[in-house]
């Protein structure tokens, strides 16, 4: 059902963000999936005595890319090297894609004061949202709970397994600049930092497409999202003695089919993995609603959902706000319903190239890119492993490399912050080849470098990658 009109077909739903964010999906998809049949169409034209010229002209009206006359001009005696030539394109058609969300902001989510006014009226100030690193989830932001990227901190870790050093690390930095710049509001506001985890599971085929980090076990990825969360707000009050000025929120989220479920906490912060309010649920008793009543009847089922015996009702911010994501589900699962059948055919991973180190905020769509965040090989290397596991049944066990973008944003204000981004992310290459030495051996795995000024809203800069031409006497 790919490329079928996308209008709403619940009272809640948004008709004109639904066509909007599915013509982006698509476009940017298929600019990806047409790689691999134009890079066939051009290996069948490798004979030919103006080989370097067929293929530059196929690539330009194909794919809108240059190729570059290193990898095409000697194939006639070292033969084409598909491998360089396919990561090249990868990266390219990255880049342009990243150019046109940072340039053009296809997504219309970079700032969005109606929101953060919201947000205040909830009773929070920030929030921050930790994914699943599984490419699946890497649309969970802009698509799935259909919040502006640019007043939403997203931070994605295997198995929703945040640090919790950073993110303590992350409240600090909010808490001072709320003290000294009242941004976005003053210190003695009655607000709360909110932390989310989004957890994830497959209704498909539970046992084998759930999260690969909790061995496909639903029950065992909500437990250690919420122990993570838990955690965190003990950090908070044993560090600060403040431990109400975080709030936590753990919701579901099934890859099939992009309904998610909220387990509502009660007035004490804490909810019972056991109990949830399921999208499904609400989408199915108020579709025949008026939107005025579909609302009401949303915040009721929202009150419901609290444990019984627990410490009461949340505050109404809370409510206010879970309504409000279930609401913007309900225009995911319209958009999924009728652009997919109601179900992804890809319901497990096809994502198109590995992201690793900081960054990566233009990604918003599903199944694109692999997250490993790092700051070291080290420290990621259970992300990494993760990741090259997924492209070895993607790409290595097809004779396609695995294409790994190396990212790290920097803030431009601060004295020599890119100069050391720049080593970041060449350390982080290096290290990536000394880990998977045999791939590297190979020509199976390529390397872009990339940094980008994160004060600016400049698009990402290029530094370099094993694709690049070899120096004389190398």
């Amino acid at each position: 059902m790919a490329g079928a009109p996308v209008g709403a077909t619940h009272p809640l739903a948004d008709a004109y963000a639904n066509a909007r964010l599915a013509a982006y999906e698509q476009g940017v998809k298929g600019s990806f999936d047409r790689i691999v049949p134009v890079l066939k169409q051009i290996a069948s034209h490798r004979c030919t005595p103006d080989f370097a010229t067929r293929a530059r002209r196929i690539a330009k009206e194909e794919l809108g890319i240059e190729l570059p006359g290193h990898l095409l001009d000697d194939a006639w005696i070292t033969g084409l090297d598909m491998r360089r030539l396919f990561a090249w394109v990868v990266f390219e058609n990255y880049r342009q894609v990243s150019d046109e969300f940072y340039t053009c902001d296809p997504l219309g989510g970079r700032d969005d004061p109606t929101f953060q006014q919201f947000l205040l009226d909830c009773g929070f100030h920030l929030m921050d949202v930790t994914p699943c690193a599984d490419g699946r989830l890497a649309h969970a932001i802009s698509y799935v709970l259909r919040l502006p990227y640019g007043n939403v901190r997203r931070k994605s870790y295997a198995g929703a397994l945040f640090d919790i050093e950073n993110t303590v690390e992350k409240w600090v930095e909010t808490e001072l600049r709320r003290f000294r710049e009242g941004v976005p509001n003053t210190a003695d506001g009655p607000t709360r930092y909110l932390k989310t985890v989004l957890y994830h599971f497959s209704s498909g085929d539970p046992g084998h497409q759930g999260c690969a980090a909790h061995g496909s076990n639903d029950e065992a990825a909500a437990r250690a999202g919420w122990e993570r969360l838990v955690a965190f707000r003990q950090a908070v009050e044993n560090g600060f003695c403040c431990g109400a000025s975080v709030d936590l929120l753990l919701i579901g989220m099934d890859t099939d089919t992009d309904i998610i479920r909220v387990h509502v906490p009660d007035a004490s912060g804490t909810c019972d993995l056991d109990r949830w309010l399921d999208a499904r649920q609400v989408y199915d008793e108020t579709v025949r609603m008026t939107r005025h009543h579909a609302r009401e009847h949303l915040a009721n089922l929202v009150r419901a959902s609290v444990s019984e015996g627990s410490a009461g009702m949340p505050s109404d911010g809370m409510v206010t706000l879970i309504a409000r994501l279930i609401e913007n589900n309900i225009s995911q699962i319209d958009l999924v319903r009728q652009v997919h059948g109601g179900r992804f055919q890809d319901i497990g991973h096809a994502e198109r190239f590995i992201g690793a180190g900081v960054g990566f905020e233009e990604i918003q769509l599903r199944n694109l890119t692999y997250f490993a965040y790092l700051t070291t090989v080290e420290e990621g290397a259970a992300d990494l492993d993760v990741g090259i596991k997924i492209f070895t049944g993607l790409n290595v066990n097809h004779g396609l490399p695995v294409p790994v973008v190396v990212r790290h944003d920097y803030h431009g204000g601060v004295p020599g912050a890119r100069e050391r981004s720049v080593g970041h992310c060449n350390r982080i290459a290096d290290a990536l080849a000394a880990r998977y030495p045999d791939l590297q051996a190979k020509g199976l795995l390529h390397v872009l470098r990339v940094v980008r000024d994160c004060d600016a809203a400049n698009p990402i800069e290029i530094v370099g990658s094993t694709l690049e031409p070899a120096r004389a006497g190398h």
